[in-house]
């Protein structure tokens, strides 16, 4: 158990190098390949001809949750990701307590390494173990699939009291929560059908990253939990997310700069902040967020429902070409919002946000709200909203009519406007 928490210090003391060196300058897109899961059914899960399964018992690991299975990890690891034969890593049923655990690459197998978690794999709770680092780090991996219907416990509850709120607070010293799963500089990945609880920070982190699929998953935290974002995307491309429901104490989705082509599609999400975009203008030499689209989608008793948001007197940046469309919200707080004013209310004075908002289209949105104005579309004084468009929109306030607000923005209405437009 003593050589265990040494890889483990090892593990996380590597993953904070190169993070550190990450953030040292600005990052770029990924440059995007083929897509390799493209045209082809995805859900499907069968044993490759001559595929070898390495499973994390044959290396110690011991069911139960009490032992400390990190270091069987690791080798069940790299024994799979260095074969030159199709491999894949294997937790059965079962508990299985790991701290921190750093999955590199690049691998060796032909095809896309496949990593099966039937049971449940279980954070340690001790906070102080993952310093600054994240708990199970994927990175620098050509093709994998997380799949097999288990669940990561990442034991939160013991580690929120100590969080901070980074969004209240937007200096760069700010320390976030350990996220439970972070791919990075992963391209042609798949999460799909794995369940996620009780995470210390994010449930799912995807940066640096291309060609990602998130599907069939079922994200769980309180709603009092603090910064549990259920997936957080940055810095990726053609990311597609589909099919899952999301109760969570922040964001259901959030995506910041350097976002290019995702997809959300059949998404549950509640209880939650809803699905943001931001907050951008954070940092300097930022990245546009663009070509977002939300589409079939439902809010249950959010905070917030489709919102972009950015910080005043800050950076600058960019959001442009988003779509939310065929969206059903059921007593949602805010449920179309845009907020360049973020954290700055009420009467904010600040310099203006100088982040640029264009193209954005709101169509085919109903239901419900708990709030008397359901549009709220607040831009900057400086660079006003250009281009947004709302079309069909149906949300009610009990008997009560909800009424809309505007400032520096023109919108573009077209069909049924409830809340009327802005005069």
């Amino acid at each position: 158990m003593a050589t265990a928490k040494k890889v483990s210090v090892l593990i996380l003391w590597f993953a904070l190098v190169c993070n550190y060196v990450d953030a040292a300058g600005p990052r770029k897109r990924p440059v995007v390949g083929p897509d390799i899961y493209k045209g082809k059914n995805v859900a499907k899960d069968a044993l490759a001809p001559g595929e070898k399964v390495v499973n994390i018992m044959s290396f110690g690991a011991k069911p139960g949750g009490k032992f400390d299975c990190t270091e069987a990890f690791m080798d069940a690891w790299r024994t799979a990701c260095h074969s030159n034969v199709q491999s894949r890593l294997l937790v059965p049923q079962g508990v299985f307590l790991v701290s921190t655990m750093f999955f590199a690459g690049p691998c060796q197998n032909p095809g896309p390494i496949t990593f099966q978690v039937v049971g449940t794999i279980l954070a340690t709770a001790d906070i102080s173990e993952y310093v600054n680092g994240e708990w199970l780090m994927f990175r620098d991996i050509a093709g994998i699939k997380l799949i097999g219907g288990g669940t990561f416990d990442g034991q939160g509850a013991s580690a929120w009291k100590f969080a901070l709120d980074c969004e209240a607070d937007p200096t760069t010293e700010c320390v976030r929560s350990p996220s439970s799963i972070y791919f990075n500089n992963v391209t042609n990945g798949i999460i799909q059908n794995i369940k996620s609880v009780n995470p210390k920070g994010f449930h799912f982190f995807v940066t640096n990253s291309a060609n990602i699929r998130l599907r069939l998953l079922k994200l769980t935290a309180p709603d009092t939990s603090p910064n549990t974002d259920g997936l957080h995307v940055s810095h990726s491309i053609n990311v597609k997310i589909s099919r899952s429901t999301i109760e969570t104490g922040d964001d259901c989705v959030s995506m910041i700069q350097g976002v290019n082509n995702v997809s959300i599609k059949r998404i549950k999400c509640g209880p939650g902040h809803g699905i943001s975009i931001g907050s951008l203008g954070k940092y300097p030499d930022e990245l546009e967020v663009r070509g977002v689209r939300v589409m079939r989608s439902t809010l249950v008793g959010t905070d917030n429902g489709l919102r972009i948001k950015t910080w005043p007197d800050k950076y600058r940046g960019a959001a442009s070409q988003i779509t939310f469309s065929n969206i059903t919200m059921e007593n949602v707080k805010n449920p179309i919002i845009i907020d360049q004013e973020y954290e700055c209310k009420p009467n904010c004075q600040k310099k203006p946000s100088l982040v640029r908002i264009s193209d954005i289209i709101f169509k085919n949105i109903k239901g419900t709200t708990t709030s008397p104005i359901a549009v709220d579309m607040r831009c900057s004084k400086q660079f006003p909203c250009q281009n947004v468009r709302l079309q069909n929109i149906d949300l009610t306030l009990g008997a009560t009519p909800a009424g809309s607000r505007c400032n520096n923005i023109k919108p573009i209405y077209v069909g049924l406007q409830k809340p009327p437009p802005c005069p």
